[in-house]
């Protein structure tokens, strides 16, 4: 039985040529996303063995939906496409369950080997990221995470993303003094007072890219 899977990226020329690669090598491709709440939708619906997703999406990244994905379906497997090769977003993409961490620029050789390693419980890094940042992430005392909720981090993320408070609201579907009480309840969590530091935490965290 083939392995079912759902891509998800923002561009649409990438998850063609994504589509191509996989479907050649037996893999059954169930569902596109092009953004994180997408790609959430359709994994509810199809319950594909395997996620393939870019770390870098509007509305919800790559990250928050890696780590809804690892609490509310824990035996879907996630693979995360990034251009960063730092320990900062590994960690964040280990942290977040993500199964497969592979380099955008080395995908049309190594995705398919993520795939089935992956579906076998194994980790797989591409070559391109140390093992040595693999290791060093095992042997620390994780750092503490950060107390934010869900939905805190997607106002951060598209606070981040230069939306307005009453953009946020209209993007989440919730109303603008919601949306303000969760931009207040995240600054104070984090102790961050101002809009420029609040993206550059979220960079650090990869929420977003720099």
């Amino acid at each position: 039985m083939s392995i079912r899977v759902v891509l998800a990226d923002d561009h649409v020329l990438v998850r063609e040529s994504l589509r191509s690669l996989l479907e050649r090598e037996g893999f059954q491709i169930v569902a596109e996303a092009a953004e994180g709440q997408d790609a959430l939708r359709q994994i509810e619906l199809q319950r594909p063995d395997i996620v393939v997703m870019d770390i870098a999406m509007p509305v919800l990244n790559g990250l928050e939906a890696a780590r809804t994905i690892s609490r509310s379906f824990p035996k879907i497997k996630t693979i995360l496409l990034t251009q960063h090769d730092e320990e900062q977003y590994l960690s964040e993409a280990l942290d977040a369950g993500v199964k497969g961490y592979v380099l955008k620029s080395q995908a049309a050789r190594d995705l398919v080997q993520a795939m089935r390693q992956v579906s076998g419980g194994e980790i797989y890094l591409s070559p391109g990221v140390s093992r040595a940042l693999l290791e060093a992430y095992r042997s620390k005392s994780k750092k503490p995470a950060d107390s934010l909720t869900p939905r805190e981090r997607q106002v951060l993320q598209l606070i981040a993303e230069g939306k307005s408070t009453k953009d946020v609201a209209s993007v989440l579907g919730i109303s603008v003094k919601t949306a303000e009480s969760h931009r207040t309840r995240l600054m104070q969590k984090l102790d961050i007072h101002e809009t420029a530091s609040l993206v550059r935490y979220a960079v650090r965290r990869g929420m977003v890219q720099p």
